[in-house]
């Protein structure tokens, strides 16, 4: 840009000494092509460099003045006020420079003199970064500033709010719908039955079975639940009489006939099916939940096997060995895999669906928790419980690993960026330790010249 700029001045100049008259001062822009520049990222330390610039100068500028001002001392003739003055110009002087080689040791060697126990960061950034590591790991991390955090936070509200958005449900609704696929194509139905027929030997083996079967139907009965299994039971036969009632006719009819003859059978075969099927059915129909010979019967016997199975070492095994071929038989592994072949159609098939049954309950679930975190006080306090036992199970490894990690960040940090770093942070306090020195040796050089000469006399010499 700036050759294109001296190119226009030069044309411009031979116009006038050719044409002075003639030239345009409104000379137009010549059209010169925009080349894209490289432009420098911006500085992020660039107020912390500023700062550190500007304490270095004064700390500095101090001591250069304590420099001209032991100088001009010399100068000042003999005298108690000029001895005064030069003690502490001389003490400021070696105060400000002894405190300039500490905080310049600390960073890098003073004047590029590989002095001993110099350049102390760069030299010592493994050990630093070590230090740090366990520093921050055991002063930072406790057990009660962990507490005294998760204290002043709620943290079953802070779960409200992410279940309470519909995004996330969304969210564990698609990553459900992907990761079911991959857990059906892992089990694989041959797989289910060749596992039920190793496992059920070993779950129904030395007599172990016996003892849960007894113990389920007790708490079946006792619940009076077993005459719910027996009322399906019961309209299941009904349903099958009135299905059967004509194949059930001809059977009786036949059975007449075969025991009576052909005579009989055609006389009152019809009315025997008629007044056998009616019988029963009544039956069934008086077998009320409540008050019924054949539910009190069917509830005697099931106790008396329950005691059976419970007391008698024969009648349990025997319970076990008819179970165990039950469950090892080859029909059943058969049956399994039918099984579940038709119930993972059914789970993809719903799984495809945007309004599938699947997704339906991760939505009721997450909108249930997110309401619970919310109403039940209950839950609240479960849930404060578990975090904090959680914080402080997983707070030693945490600080192990926080150590490490620390120490393992600065050992890879380059060795002249992390003393820049470092120096930028803590530079321009430490150039007030170089301002501190050098005032401060001042005052006690001069306090001493005081005090030496009131002990000993006032001297006339420098």
């Amino acid at each position: 840009m700036r050759a294109v700029g001296q190119i226009r001045a030069a044309m411009l100049s031979e116009a006038m000494i050719a044409r002075p008259d003639r030239v345009d001062h409104a000379m137009p822009d010549i059209a010169v092509p925009d080349f894209a520049m490289p432009v420098a990222p911006p500085d992020p330390d660039r107020t912390l460099r500023l700062a550190l610039t500007r304490q270095k100068r004064r700390a500095t500028l101090l001591l250069a003045g304590m420099g001209g001002l032991t100088v001009a001392s010399y100068a000042a003739g003999h005298g108690y006020w000029a001895g005064l003055l030069q003690a502490a110009a001389k003490a400021g002087l070696v105060g400000g420079l002894a405190d300039w080689f500490a905080v310049t040791a600390l960073f890098r060697h003073p004047l590029g003199l590989p002095i001993p126990h110099t350049a102390i960061l760069p030299a010592q950034k493994e050990r630093l970064g070590r230090a740090l590591g366990r520093f921050v790991a055991d002063h930072v991390f406790t057990e009660a500033d962990i507490e005294r955090a998760l204290s002043g936070i709620d943290v079953p509200l802070a779960l409200h709010g992410m279940l309470a958005d519909p995004r996330l449900a969304d969210l564990l609704a698609a990553g459900v719908t992907r990761l079911v696929p991959h857990v059906l194509d892992g089990l694989e139905a041959a797989r289910i039955g060749d596992v039920a027929a190793r496992l059920a030997p070993q779950l129904m083996s030395d007599g172990q079975l016996a003892p849960v079967v007894a113990r389920a139907l007790r708490a079946l009965v006792d619940g009076n639940r077993h005459q719910e299994v027996l009322s399906f039971l019961l309209d299941q036969i009904k349903q099958l009489l009135r299905h059967r009632e004509a194949a059930l006719t001809q059977l009786i009819e036949d059975r007449v006939r075969e025991q009576g003859g052909r005579l009989v059978g055609w006389a009152i075969g019809g009315q025997v099916a008629s007044r056998v099927l009616s019988a029963i059915n009544a039956e069934l129909d008086r077998t009320d939940p409540h008050d019924s010979d054949l539910r009190e019967a069917v509830t005697d016997w099931i106790r008396h096997e329950i005691d059976l199975i419970e007391t008698d070492p024969d009648r349990a095994r025997d319970l076990g060995d008819t179970l165990r071929g039950l469950f090892t038989h080859e029909s059943l592994r058969f049956w399994a895999a039918d099984v579940w072949l038709r119930a993972r159609g059914a789970i993809e098939t719903d799984l495809a669906r945007p309004d599938g049954w699947m997704r339906g309950l991760v939505a009721k679930s997450v909108a249930g928790g997110a309401a619970s975190l919310i109403e039940d006080e209950a839950v609240r306090r479960a849930v404060t419980r578990a975090t904090l036992a959680l914080a402080r199970e997983a707070l030693p490894g945490l600080r192990a690993r926080l150590s490490g990690f620390i120490g393992q960040v600065v050992t890879g940090w380059d060795t002249r960026a992390l003393t820049e770093r470092v120096e930028l942070r803590l530079g321009p306090d430490l150039q007030y330790v170089r301002i501190n020195g050098t005032l401060v040796g001042a005052m006690v050089g001069g306090l001493l010249y005081v005090g030496l000469s009131l002990l000993f006399g006032r001297s006339e010499s420098p």
